[in-house]
C-alpha cells in the first residue's frame, strides 16, 4: 500500500551528538524524517524518508487557522543486547487514526505506518542512545496543508514522521512531584477532543500549567469540566490512585485519553493479581482517602515520564502529601518493570516489543 518508501540519504549529516551527555527532551533531531502527501481524489501518496529540515507550506495553510493537527509520541529503546527496539507501535498507529477520524482527517494504513517508523529509525539507529534512562523519541504528526480560508476539512495532508535522542523527561529522575488540583480551567468535555491527541488539547492546558508553576507545583490535575469534581488527567498523562490496597483511575469517559503506558499498566496489574479498577473518581474521593490514611500512592504515566510519582496535591490552597512525599512500592515496581522490558534487563512476556 501508498508504494515503496523512497529513500533520499542525508548526504553532508549533522555533527552527531555525544549521546553519553545531556540530551535534554526534544531539542536535539536526527539526520532524516519521513513524509508523506495526501491529495482528495489520490489519497496518501509518495512516501520518502528525506534529511531532516524545514518545510514550507502557504500562510493560509488551514493547519494554522483552524488547528487541524494530530500527532502521536513513542519512543525506540537500545537493548542490553545492542538491539533497536519500538514499544507497542501498533497501539500508537491505532490512536493516530482514531484522533484522525475525530478531526475529519483521511485514515492511514496501521501496518505501513509502523513499516515506516521501523524504516526511519532503521536509517539512524546510530542516533538510538545507549545511557540508562535515555531512548529515541519518535513523533508522527499530521497536518492540513490546503492553502484556503475556510472553515471546512482540508483536501490536501501531510504525515510526518521527526525523531529526537532524549534523556529522561524529568531531570531530577524517579522523584516525587507537586501537583495543583485545578478548580477553574478545564481540559476537554466530554464529547470534545480530550479523547484524542490533538494540537490544540495541549495549547489549551498551557494557562493552568503556568499557574501551577506560581504555586510551585510541577503539573496539574484536571477536574471534569460540567460539575468540577471528578478527576480526569494530571498533566498530560493519565492518573492513578492507590487507596485501601485497590489501584483505581478514571474511565475512560470520552474525555480522557487513552494512554499506551496506561493500558500496560492496567494489564501488570491484572498479571500481578492487584485489584485495579476504572470508574469515576472525585476530589471528595482522594480528600477522604487522604485524610482516613487509606492514600497509600498516586502517579501519573505516559510515554515520556513512563510513570511519575505524585507526592503531594493542592487543594484549595491546601498540600494532601501523598506517601510521606515519597517514592511508594508499587510505582517503584511499575517503574521498574516497564523500563526493564524496553532496555530488555527483563522478558518481553507479554510481545510489546517489536525489533526493528
Amino acid at each position: 500500500m501508498y508504494g515503496n518508501i523512497r529513500i533520499e540519504q542525508n548526504q553532508s549529516g549533522k555533527p552527531m551528538p555525544n549521546l553519553k551527555e545531556n540530551l535534554g527532551f526534544g531539542k536535539l533531531f536526527t539526520d532524516h524524517m519521513f513524509m508523506m502527501n495526501y491529495e482528495e481524489g489520490q489519497g496518501w501518496h509518495d512516501p520518502r524518508i528525506i534529511p531532516y529540515g524545514p518545510i514550507s507550506h502557504d500562510p493560509a495553510a488551514m493547519v494554522f487557522h483552524y488547528g487541524q493537527a494530530v500527532f502521536e509520541g513513542m519512543k525506540a529503546f537500545r537493548t542490553e543486547n545492542d538491539e533497536v527496539v519500538l514499544f507497542r507501535p501498533d497501539q500508537n498507529a491505532k490512536r493516530l487514526n482514531r484522533s484522525s477520524e475525530r478531526l475529519s482527517i483521511p485514515q492511514l494504513d496501521e501496518e505501513f505506518v509502523v513499516r515506516a517508523i521501523q524504516e526511519l529509525v532503521h536509517l539512524d539507529a546510530a542516533w538510538v542512545p545507549k545511557k540508562e534512562g535515555s531512548s529515541l523519541y519518535i513523533r508522527p504528526f499530521i497536518i492540513a496543508t490546503e492553502g484556503v480560508l475556510g472553515v471546512r476539512p482540508s483536501l490536501t495532508y501531510s504525515f510526518i514522521i521527526i525523531m529526537s535522542p532524549v534523556d529522561a523527561y524529568y531531570e531530577e529522575g524517579l522523584q516525587p512531584i507537586n501537583i495543583l488540583v485545578e478548580s477553574y480551567y478545564a481540559r476537554s468535555v466530554q464529547g470534545g477532543t480530550g479523547n484524542a491527541k490533538v494540537a490544540g488539547n495541549y495549547a489549551a492546558s498551557l494557562k493552568a500549567q503556568m499557574l501551577a508553576k506560581e504555586h510551585n507545583c510541577a503539573q496539574v490535575l484536571w477536574l471534569d469540566a460540567i460539575e468540577k469534581k471528578y478527576l480526569e488527567e494530571v498533566g498530560s498523562m493519565n492518573v492513578f490512585f492507590k487507596i485501601g490496597g485497590e489501584v483505581v483511575t478514571p474511565s475512560l469517559s470520552g474525555s480522557i485519553l487513552e494512554g499506551i503506558t496506561r493500558g500496560s499498566i492496567i494489564h501488570l496489574l491484572k498479571e500481578w493479581g492487584i485489584p485495579v479498577s476504572e470508574r469515576k473518581i472525585s476530589i471528595d474521593d482522594i480528600v477522604k482517602a487522604h485524610a482516613d490514611g487509606t492514600l497509600e500512592e498516586a502517579f501519573g504515566t505516559g510515554t515520556a515520564a513512563v510513570v511519575s510519582p505524585i507526592g503531594s496535591l493542592l487543594w484549595n490552597g491546601t498540600p494532601m502529601v501523598v506517601n510521606h512525599g515519597e517514592i511508594g512500592e508499587l510505582v517503584e515496581r511499575l517503574y521498574t518493570t516497564i523500563t526493564g522490558i524496553q532496555s530488555g534487563k527483563l522478558p518481553d512476556t507479554f510481545g510489546w516489543l517489536l525489533k526493528v
